[in-house]
């Protein structure tokens, strides 16, 4: 358990039933606050999160953020000179150093990933009638530990305020993915319309930048099949140019051998689910694309986010040791060395090789790995079932 943690009461994970019928009222009002760290983690999950309360549940939903611009990438139609917006049903407040004076904190405040809610806010949270209920949401693992640490709380030593903390996670003791009720049928409507090259693999390719990366094209250019590996803009870029000898732009085409590279401009959310959509195999990074994989039923690859002392690669064991239970021996054992040879930025040629003859297999074990998560309930799901039980 992290030592972040060790000073917290246990109050146990909350139970959780698919059939359970919500009454949880609609008036409720939810802030989310977001502090924009590094890429766009951060602001895709609680975009992501917002926009799914105030549609699928009809919540009053506000998502406070601290970047703006960075945010803009994301959202469709943010006005980066506005301190409020409104888009997809989520008013959007520019997070700044004071609390307008207007704005009082709705029933459910969520502080993501430990961003430490400004202190004229707690202030507020303090002087209401009743406070309201205050859930960190933590970044995703699949860790262990997780499982005793969801539903855990601790009381602020001055103020009182009693926060708990909601873990995402992949088994029944957790909190569950993020996935929106009619995001399978939009897929599935989505594939069934998809036009593709007979005999081609169809790759996207959003990560950190890696020197790994020129070995794998490598291994695209002179494989076995045609290969056409979408790129969306991003950091990855720094990877590319050198392998390119240049850095190209977006719509500029590259054939190199049997590999043809598009580079495309940086969409919102519900684009890049249609990326995920149409690709054969996806490499995806961070958090929020790292799930949105996992629910577009396909193989991948996760470009874990780089930490300290080497901690992620542990976090991408953990995962490694879920995911490949129940895959075939040389499926699971070609999946964990991509990825740990991805992860350290290791020449990818032979782990390539290994991987596409079992992408058949991974595919099947793709779907059945959705169909486990989703039968435990998503996310937004438990979090209002977690909401429901601590107001009643």
């Amino acid at each position: 358990m992290p030592k972040a943690l060790l000073t917290m009461v246990n109050c146990g994970p909350p139970s959780f039933s698919r059939q359970h019928t919500m009454s949880t009222p609609p008036s409720l009002t939810w802030d989310i606050f977001c502090r924009v760290i590094d890429n766009f983690g951060d602001i895709g999950v609680t975009w992501r999160l917002a926009r799914q309360l105030a549609q699928d549940y009809g919540f009053n939903v506000r998502l406070w953020v601290d970047d703006l611009p960075s945010a803009s990438r994301l959202i469709a139609g943010l006005d980066i000179t506005k301190t409020v917006n409104h888009c997809a049903q989520v008013e959007i407040r520019h997070w700044q150093t004071t609390l307008p004076d207007n704005v009082t904190p709705g029933d459910i405040v969520i502080e993501a990933f430990a961003c430490d809610l400004p202190e004229p806010w707690l202030d507020a949270m303090g002087a209401c009638r009743k406070a309201p209920l205050w859930i960190n949401l933590e970044y995703l693992s699949a860790e262990d530990w997780v499982d005793g640490c969801h539903g855990m709380r601790s009381i602020h030593p001055s103020r009182g305020l009693i926060k708990h903390f909601f873990f995402p996670g992949f088994t029944a003791g957790t909190g569950g993915l993020l996935k929106e009720r009619d995001l399978d049928r939009q897929r599935e409507s989505f594939q069934a319309n998809a036009i593709a090259k007979p005999g081609e693999l169809q790759v996207s390719l959003f990560a950190y930048p890696n020197a790994a990366l020129g070995s794998l094209l490598d291994a695209w250019q002179h494989g076995g099949r045609e290969v056409r590996c979408r790129i969306p803009e991003g950091r990855v870029l720094e990877s590319l140019a050198p392998w390119l000898g240049h850095r190209p732009q977006p719509g500029e085409p590259v054939q190199r051998g049997r590999l043809q590279l598009d580079v495309i401009p940086f969409s919102d959310q519900d684009g890049y689910d249609r990326l995920l959509w149409q690709s054969d195999f996806n490499i995806v990074r961070g958090e929020d694309s790292f799930v949105r994989a996992q629910w577009a039923r396909r193989p991948f690859l996760w470009h874990i986010y780089p930490q300290d002392e080497q901690a992620h690669l542990v976090k991408l064991e953990a995962f490694l040791q879920r995911y490949t239970e129940g895959l075939p021996e040389a499926a699971a054992n070609a999946l964990r060395s991509a990825q740990r040879d991805w992860n350290s930025e290791r020449d990818m040629q032979n782990a390539w090789s290994e991987l596409e003859v079992q992408l058949p297999a991974l595919l099947a074990h793709a779907r059945v790995w959705a169909h486990k998560q989703q039968e435990m309930g998503d996310l937004a799901s438990r979090l209002v079932h977690f909401v429901q039980n601590q107001i009643q």
